[in-house]
Formats: structure tokens, sequence, C-alpha cells
């Protein structure tokens, strides 16, 4: 249908000075803020199925009196984290630029740890649900600030695979959480439910340790303008002394852009929405991906895949849980391999695609298929559909939003984007059981609930080619060049920044070589 353009006008590579291994391994290191969200994802999921969970917090009984959730209880327990999620990111906007970036990860993990004693300690549905909406908050806000602060600090030749690894522990949380639920399902106490939910502490000591050790964003210094400590940052990622000339000149370019920008005035969340710069635009195009992100049916296998396929006559769930987790994990470091090769538009292109025919499957053969047949195809194509989401939409969705916005304007409006994820992630938990269970009031789709997620990824292709602009090779300085001079989105392949500050000693030394040697870049004209 549309043609996949490489992009050859933008040539990233590894800078000849210092090393990026410091700001490389930074970047890794804050993605581990993604176990805390895909492990509480994962541990809820195999938690709602346990029977004991069931047993302390369910207050209705089938006719052999077993207890069990309604679809209220269970659509309440799920989504109202997401809650908790949405303000956090809110949240972050005001906080982040306040207190920096390093301090607000390590404030996200105490509030994230209040809510998981809450959920520990509670033995009724209302605490519990206290204590989601207040982990909730903590995610909210690492979901937030983890990109951003990756995008910041990452170079500029890897940024994309870096901000990638956060979607990679995403995975990983949700693999672990797999594992703990499997290993505890079984007990005939409260440990079933409350180890999963207790082992959340770990994830976020580490990381709140950790952070204390690593440098601040060196734009986040500038924006303050704190030079001094910027230029002792950037010299930490790039592991030479402070007053290396390439420090020098990347700091220059850093400051030249902030005071370009805070020469309109200070920013505000209004700023996010004007037109000026083309905020508006990249403001739309971050909420977008995230919206579509939650719409391709993901979290419908992470939050309620066990119960889905117990209720689709699969007679190991948690087993088949395991393996679509592992699945995941597994594809994920493809695409963030591939989102530095292929780029970010035909990345997102092929996975578009991809899960589109697999989801259509699923509903095709759920619906008309004998149930033993179906069973196996559904598994299957499931499969395959996670394998298209873990090496395209899941990570590049967060590289998109990490890298698309203005200095003057990026906490706000990568906060404002996370916000519109657990927007829609509270909307589809909430809304999932009545649409999937059977029951009075409920739609009892079943499998064909598969059909809405793959017209959402079928419309997701063309908001791709039309909208997303490739920023692959980019410094975060130059997309705003990006965004000021091409028009429309599928032109942005072939264009070619002009020479940032940092780049033009390269273009001196190389103007010294023989001409052979020389490879002529000339900018593009929009």
């Amino acid at each position: 249908m549309f043609k996949l353009k490489k992009s050859t006008a933008v040539v990233a590579d590894k800078p000849h000075e210092g090393s990026s291994w410091p700001a490389i391994l930074v970047g890794s290191f804050a993605a581990f803020g993604g176990i805390l969200y895909g492990y509480d994802t994962g541990s809820i999921n195999g938690i709602i199925a346990m029977t004991m969970f069931k047993e302390t917090f369910a207050t209705h009984h089938d006719a052999d009196g077993a207890p069990y959730l309604k679809s209220g209880q269970t659509s309440l327990i799920v989504s109202l984290l997401s809650v908790g999620t949405f303000c956090g990111a809110i949240a972050i906007s005001f906080i982040g630029d306040m207190v920096g970036r390093r301090y607000s990860l390590i404030a996200s993990c105490g509030v994230f740890c209040i809510g998981v004693i809450l959920q520990c300690a509670a033995s009724a549905i209302p605490l519990f649900i206290v204590g989601r909406v207040i982990a909730g908050f903590g995610v909210g806000l690492i979901s937030a600030i983890v990109p951003l602060y990756q995008s910041e600090a990452a170079p500029k030749w890897i940024r994309g695979a870096i901000v990638s690894a956060y979607q990679f522990a995403i995975t990983i949380g949700l693999l672990i959480a797999s594992i703990v639920n499997q290993g505890t399902k079984n007990r005939t106490d409260s440990g079933a439910y409350r180890i999963p939910i207790a082992v959340q502490f770990a994830w976020a000591l580490i990381l709140s340790i950790g952070m204390v050790f690593l440098p601040e964003s060196p734009r986040y210094y500038v924006k303050k303008g704190k030079l001094d400590s910027a230029r002792r940052s950037l010299g930490r990622l790039h592991a030479l002394p402070a007053d290396h000339p390439f420090i020098t000149e990347e700091l220059l370019e850093i400051q030249t852009n902030n005071e370009y920008e805070m020469s309109f005035g200070k920013s505000s969340l209004i700023d996010c929405f004007k037109p000026e710069g083309r905020q508006l635009y990249r403001i739309f195009v971050g909420t977008s991906v995230q919206a579509l992100q939650q719409l391709s049916g993901i979290n419908f296998i992470f939050y309620y895949g066990t119960d889905f396929f117990e209720k689709s006559g699969i007679s190991n769930p948690f087993t088949i849980q395991l393996i679509t987790n592992i699945v995941n994990v597994v594809f994920t470091p493809p695409g963030m391999y591939a989102v530095e090769k292929l780029g970010r538009r035909n990345l997102l292109l092929l996975g578009s695609i991809g899960m589109c025919v697999c989801e259509y499957i699923v509903a095709i053969v759920g619906t008309a298929v004998d149930s033993v047949v179906a069973s196996k195809v559904l598994i299957a194509f499931v499969c395959c559909y996670i394998a298209f989401f873990a090496s395209s939409w899941g990570p590049v969705a967060w590289v998109v939003v990490g890298e698309s916005f203005s200095l003057r304007t990026r906490a706000k409006s990568v906060a404002i984007c996370a916000a519109s994820n657990w927007l829609w992630n509270f909307g589809i938990g909430f809304a999932t059981p009545y649409m999937v269970d059977s029951g009075p009031g409920n739609a009892n789709l079943g499998a064909k609930v598969f059909f809405i997620w793959g017209t959402c990824c079928f419309a997701s292709i063309f908001f791709v080619y039309f909208l997303i602009y490739e920023t692959k090779g980019l410094t975060l300085e130059q997309v705003d060049e990006l965004y000021e001079k091409v028009p429309k989105a599928w032109q942005s392949p072939s264009f070619v920044p002009s020479l940032g500050l940092a780049e033009a000693d390269s273009a001196a030394a190389n103007s010294e070589k023989p001409e052979s040697e020389n490879v002529e870049k000339v900018p593009l004209e929009v």
C-alpha cells in the first residue's frame, strides 16, 4: 500500500571524542523504571484469576458456591491504577522542571511503595483499590520522566534504542510477574497474591538507589541556567573532561537553542497546544501515538489474558500467559535494533500491518471455527501479534514521544503524552470486561473483540504514513529544525539538517583531508 522509504539523509555516526558508553549505561539503567509498570500489569493479570484472591475479595458466589468477581469489580481493580498514573503523568510536567529528572524518579519510587504497602495490607476491595491508585500515581510519574531523561541523556546515534529499552524493561517486568504468579498461584494462604505484590518493593528500591549515583540531565541544568553543572554532566555522559572542546561545543549548541526558545518567555501547559513551532501538531501526534498503542489491544492480553484464555476453553491459561510474555521479551530487542536501522516510520508501518493481519485472523477463526481448533489458532496468532507489537509499536511509541518536542516545552509535552496513554489505558481496562464477558449488560464479544483492535491497527497505517516524522539520527535540537522546514511527514526521510555546532569542527577537519575522503552533505531546502 505504502512504499517504505529508506532514510539516507542523516547518518548518525558515533563521535570520535570520548565514549558513549556512560550515556548508554545511564539511559539503560533509567529504563529499569519500566519494570515497575510491566510487573504491576502482569501481576494483577494473574492475581485476579487466583482462587485465594477471589476467596478473600469476592462478594459473590456462583451456584456451586465458588467465589467470583463481577465484571464491575474486576474492571475497577484493574483500571483504577490508570487513574493514578494519569494524575502522576500530569503532575510530572511541573515536578520534572522544578526538581529535575533524577530526583523526580527517586520521589516517584517512594510514592509507588506507599501504594504497594496498602495493597499488601488490604483484605477488602476498597483499600486494595486505594493502594492501586496511589501505586499508579508513582508509576505515572515514572512513565513520563523515564523517556524524557533517557532522550536528554542519550547520544543521538543510539537514542532510539536507549529509549526503546524502557519498553524492553516493561516486557521483562511482565515476564517476571508471570513467573512469580506461576509460582504462587496454588498457595492456600494470602501469600498467593501478597507475595507477587510485595516483590514490587525490590524494583522500586533498585531504581531509587541507582538514580542517586547517576548524573542529572544536562539539558535540565541548561534550562535552569546552571551551566557549570551542565558541563560536568555532559563530561560524565561522554567520559571527557568538563573543559574538553567537544563538551564546550555541545553545551553551546544546547544553550543557544534554549536561549532562542526562552526568548518567547516561560512555558506553560498552554504553550504545548500553540501553533508556534508546530507544538500543537507535535502534541497531537504524541498523544495519538499513545492512544493507538493502547487501541492495538495489547493491554487486553496483559491485563485480562489469563482470564480470557481460561474462558476460551484453554486448560492451562497461566502457562499460555507465560508464553505470551516470553514472546514479548524475545521480540523487543529486534525492535530496539531496527528502530535505528529502518527508522521510526518504517518500523511503525510494518508493525501496524502485521498486527492488523494477525488480529483479524484471531477474530475470524475465534468466531467461525470449532473451539478446539480455534484455541490453537488463537494462541498461535496472539503470539504473532505480540511479536509484531513488541518489535514496533511497543518501543517506538515511546521513542516518538521522547524526542519530538522542543526543550522549552519538553517536560510538559512528554507528560501530557504519557497521561494520554494512561487515560486510554484506563478506558480500555475499564470497558474490556463489559465488552468480552457474558452475562446481563455485557456485550459478550469474546474473540470478536479482536475485530475492534484489528481495525484500530488498520487505521494506524494511515496515521503513521501521513503524520509521523522520521527523526532517526537527529539531535533533539535538529528535530526542531525538521518540523520548521519540512511541511509533510512523508518528506521527512529526505531531510538533512544544517550543521550543528558540535559537527562544525568535524566538517572543518574533513575539509583538510584529501578530496576523495570527504563526503559532501547538502542540507535540504524545503
